[in-house]
């Protein structure tokens, strides 16, 4: 299995190219160079599978044994799920009227990205390993990837990892999630800013090719294949719990609702969609509708600022992973991928082609909710079901309400959660609810922390660059 930029203009890679990579040399996104075509048979047995086998399967198709053999695939991935607190890693919680609710939170951090983060540290060790190489790993969070990403490395010999946090617009937990670990091979910084402009420093410095390739370093944001290809197996497993029948012809389709901001669960529902997964995918954002406006009308701009909401792991201005898409739907076209993003790179503003958009809004239909409806949702469903959704859950159920209310005829659907209320306290209090916390979560509480401000005033690229140099000699110290 091969992989290639969007844009068009760097060299093919394998997976462990694709892993280590994040953007590609020429800015784009690595993508398969061909996708495999899943038939009803292979289906049928895919559909018989474990959360755990599932992902095992579509690793193997991915990745290839000559990378990793199929037995140490099978015990990367047993390993990687080893920490979740639920015996099936992923749970389908059905509720009333319909309403199917996929949890993807029951990993370390509470949230759905312990579940590809913790397969992506795997194969980022099993490879260091094997080369006897170290990395530094830069993330830049807007909630939950900056703790899943820790956990996932934390004291691990050959990964150093820095991530950044937009002080004061993360959770309180999620940020005590982050400074809170106190291993020698994780550095946080507090930003003075929101999650897109701290993207800035980390472009800067992933633009300095030599710097990068003499550190080692890489990402772990939704950009890097690996995580959208984890993110793959809750599509196929959202749609074999709740479609009706695999007897059907043609099969039934089951639409999946995904509360989105970076676009990454979305792009990894293309891809499923694309090798014959019979789903209907339905972006759900907040009021940052970046992605909204471009499945609706081709409108793929920035609003003038982002909107602080109490989905805040949402409140993203620019969707990277919609390249991905982008490219995906025009039939791997990388020049006018290219085209669009340069454009938007230069001027915040893209009007979609209208062969492109028409591609879009069939593969994806949107809703974009605002604070009160999900208030609204989380009141609702709590009352209904005595179940405490997340905001961002809440997102993705007004959906199902909103339909409910249209009386729209619809296949069977499910709303992906992305993370527990639990660390949400603050949402669950708006929406006039009891917060219900885990006492791990209570404990971060009385913890130690430890956290470097980056104000306004000090030169960020700077500071991200000196702080990568001093973890880089400090591990070629101790190794």
């Amino acid at each position: 299995m091969w992989y290639v930029s969007t844009r068009g203009m760097a060299p093919r890679v394998d997976f462990e190219g694709a892993l280590f990579s994040g953007y590609a040399p020429d800015g784009g996104l690595f993508m398969p160079e061909k996708l495999p075509q899943l038939n009803r048979e292979t289906l049928r047995q895919w559909s018989a599978l474990s959360y755990p086998s599932l992902v095992v399967e579509l690793c193997a198709l991915f990745i290839g044994p000559e990378l990793i053999p199929r037995d140490d695939l099978n015990d990367l991935i047993h390993r990687a799920f080893r920490r979740f607190r639920h015996r099936e890693v992923v749970r389908l919680s059905r509720l009333r009227d319909g309403l199917n609710v996929l949890e993807l939170w029951h990993g370390a951090t509470y949230a759905f990205k312990d579940l590809s983060l913790s397969c992506t540290a795997q194969f980022l060790q099993y490879f260091l390993q094997k080369r006897g190489k170290h990395v530094t790993v830069v993330v830049g969070t807007s909630g939950d990837t900056g703790s899943a990403a820790i956990e996932s490395v934390r004291g691990a010999k050959n990964v150093s990892i820095i991530v950044l946090l937009p002080q004061g617009h993360c959770t309180k937990i999620q940020e005590l999630q982050m400074t809170t670990v106190l291993a020698e091979n994780v550095r946080v910084f507090g930003v003075e800013g929101n999650s897109d402009e701290l993207d800035e420093p980390i472009k800067a410095v992933f633009a300095d090719v030599a710097f990068v390739k003499k550190h080692n370093l890489m990402s772990l944001n939704s950009i890097n294949w690996s995580r959208v290809l984890v993110q793959m197996a809750h599509h196929f497993f959202a749609y074999f719990q709740c479609m009706p029948s695999l007897d059907l012809h043609p099969l039934p389709a089951v639409e999946v609702v995904v509360p989105t901001g970076a676009a990454g669960n979305l792009a990894a529902g293309c891809i499923a969609q694309k090798m014959g997964l019979p789903i209907h995918l339905v972006a759900a954002v907040n009021c940052n509708d970046i992605i909204h406006r471009t499945v609706q009308r081709g409108d793929f701009s920035l609003s003038e600022t982002v909107k602080p909401t109490l989905a805040s792991a949402m409140d993203i201005q620019v969707p990277y992973n919609m390249e991905r898409i982008f490219w995906l739907l025009s039939g791997s076209d990388s020049q006018m991928t290219r085209g669009l993003m340069e454009q938007f790179e230069r001027t915040q503003s893209v009007s979609l082609p209208e062969e492109l958009q028409s591609k879009l809004s069939a593969a994806v239909t949107s809703e974009s909710v605002s604070d009160e409806a999900i208030m609204q949702t989380m009141a609702r469903c709590w009352q209904e079901n005595q179940s405490l959704l997340c905001p961002h859950t809440a997102v993705a159920v007004s959906y199902h309400y909103q339909q409910m209310l249209r009386q729209t005829p619809s296949p069977p659907r499910c709303c992906l959660a992305p993370a527990s209320a639990a660390k949400f306290p603050e949402a669950v209090v708006a929406a006039g609810l009891s917060p219900e916390t885990p006492m791990e979560i209570l404990a971060l509480e009385g913890k130690e922390t430890r956290c470097t401000p980056m104000r306004k005033s000090d030169d960020w690229t700077v500071m991200l660059r000196d702080t990568i140099e001093n973890m880089g000699r400090q591990w070629r110290a101790t190794s």
